[in-house]
């Protein structure tokens, strides 16, 4: 697939079945993320893998993270959270493990995950696979920050399901770029 057909058809699938990616299309959407622009080439940005078995693991994960701030979250909410990481065979969350009080600036390291993100849902693309860039409560939840074994101001950038489109994959129309363009004002 050339570059900019891929950059101008990917949408997002919601309907991810097996096969998930392989240990090496991991490793070419891993490749493509380090290829993100970095401010100060700090390296901030990390991946972690999730299949198999540890994505049930990590629904109990966002149960456990949810009560702990919120006990009163009701049986049906907990059960949806428990499920939400079986949605897809794979699961790459994408952490800006940003360095607070460097010459580079927070956003900066956040946005370099954010693009490295997106080359990972672009490089799954390009290999024919679905993704879903999701984030939710549990993005920002400082309980599943610590399970996952970062720190309280590294952010998730995003949980992004990976696997295989079943079911109808939704058409975005294109869209003309003028509404989106501004001209710098005048005095």
């Amino acid at each position: 697939m050339e570059l900019l057909d891929a950059l101008r058809s990917r949408v997002s699938v919601g309907q991810l079945a097996e096969p998930g990616p392989s240990a090496a299309q991991l490793t070419q959407m891993l490749e493509a993320a380090l290829r993100a622009p970095d401010h100060g080439v700090l390296r901030r940005t990390r991946f972690m893998v999730v299949s198999g078995a540890d994505r049930a693991r990590l629904g109990d994960w966002f149960v456990a993270a949810q009560l702990a701030q919120q006990p009163e979250t009701s049986a049906a909410a907990c059960a949806k959270l428990r499920s939400n990481p079986l949605r897809a065979p794979t699961i790459l969350i994408v952490v800006a493990d940003v360095l607070t009080g460097d010459r580079i600036p927070v956003i900066d390291q956040v946005l370099t995950a954010g693009a490295a993100a997106q080359n990972i849902l672009l490089a799954a693309h390009g290999m024919g696979l679905g993704a879903m860039w999701r984030t939710g409560d549990m993005a920002t939840n400082p309980h599943l920050k610590r399970q996952l074994g970062f720190s309280e101001q590294a952010e998730i950038v995003g949980f992004l399901y990976l696997g295989t489109p079943s079911g109808s994959v939704k058409k975005v129309p294109a869209e003309e770029v003028g509404p989106y363009l501004r001209a710098l004002p005048h005095d």
